[in-house]
């Protein structure tokens, strides 16, 4: 058997091998067996496993696992763009009532959208991982949303939350990192000490609702692979993750984002029309109706 070391990319013979995770670290347990801590490729997921039940990957293996990746979430990013261009004309319509004062005749809007400007809402993503972080700041600056990221572990999100709010002011704040259940048998999902993060990710949800208490003025994702959905949720997330307690993509807090960022404040997004353009869908995500972020502005600067 090759010997694994920190940074390899593995997959976990029990489970078919079915994702790639890289080596953390490697630590010795109470019982003094030999155990990696693993991290997802492509999914916010934190495991452990004993070292016989792992595989290293090959390079080739991993450059195919990789570019599959890459077509999933190209996908979705090539729906999202197709789908804002198409809502581009209705947002413009808008604009008419930029166009006439009190009392005046209704003006002919400029359809070709000269003139007007979007703004989206702001985000802050506070993220546990710092690989994924970089991930979605990429992605966000693709998708042309506004975002700053804060990279801090899971467990101290809580005490950081409210300066950082008071710091960057956003629309929207995304909690996540990694997440997991800590044992296969005899779960209570119920149960917070269940969950390797969850119980962080509740309180900083709580922390960030006493400053922020209405959806309408701070939009919430909060959470990981399998986190407790219904605990987030309660807490006073907006969307959360797991309904079905299965993984979610790296992506995923991104697409949920992007969809409300862009959505016109006269208009309500049911949790479909939102989770429809994730990678994870509705096993994976969930959340409760909300108000769209994005307004008009007229006229734009000229210099």
């Amino acid at each position: 058997m090759q010997k694994i070391k920190p940074g390899d990319i593995v997959a976990r013979k029990k489970y078919g091998k079915d994702i790639f995770f890289k080596v953390k670290s490697i630590i010795i347990t109470d019982t003094g067996k030999t155990t990696a801590i693993l991290k997802g490729l492509d999914v916010r997921l934190v495991a452990d496993a004993p070292l016989e039940d792992l595989e290293v990957q090959p390079a080739e293996a991993v450059l195919r696992y990789r570019h599959c990746d890459i077509q999933k979430h190209s996908l979705c990013f090539r729906k999202i763009l197709q789908r804002r261009e198409a809502e581009r004309e209705a947002h413009i319509l808008r604009g008419d009532v930029f166009l006439k004062g009190e009392g005046e005749p209704e003006k002919k809007a400029v359809s070709s959208g000269d003139g007007f400007f979007e703004v989206p809402g702001r985000v802050l993503h506070i993220d546990g991982d710092e690989e994924y972080l970089d991930k979605c700041l990429h992605a966000y600056a693709q998708l042309k949303i506004p975002a700053r990221g804060v990279c801090l572990p899971e467990e101290s999100q809580a005490n950081k939350v409210e300066a950082l709010l008071k710091e960057y002011t956003p629309d929207i704040l995304v909690l996540t990192g990694h997440d997991g259940l800590l044992r296969e048998k005899d779960i209570n999902y119920t149960d917070l000490d269940s969950y390797r993060h969850s119980k962080h990710f509740v309180a900083a949800v709580r922390v960030a609702r006493m400053l922020r208490p209405t959806h309408d003025d701070l939009v919430i994702f909060a959470g990981a692979c399998q986190s407790h959905y219904e605990a987030l949720l309660e807490a006073g997330a907006t969307f959360a993750s797991s309904p079905r307690r299965v993984l979610i993509h790296a992506y995923d807090p991104v697409f949920v984002v992007e969809r409300i960022a862009y959505t016109s404040i006269d208009k309500t997004l049911v949790p479909a029309d939102i989770i429809k353009d994730t990678i994870t869908g509705t096993d994976g995500i969930g959340g409760i109706e909300i108000k769209g972020k994005l307004r008009l502005g007229y006229p734009t600067a000229s210099y």
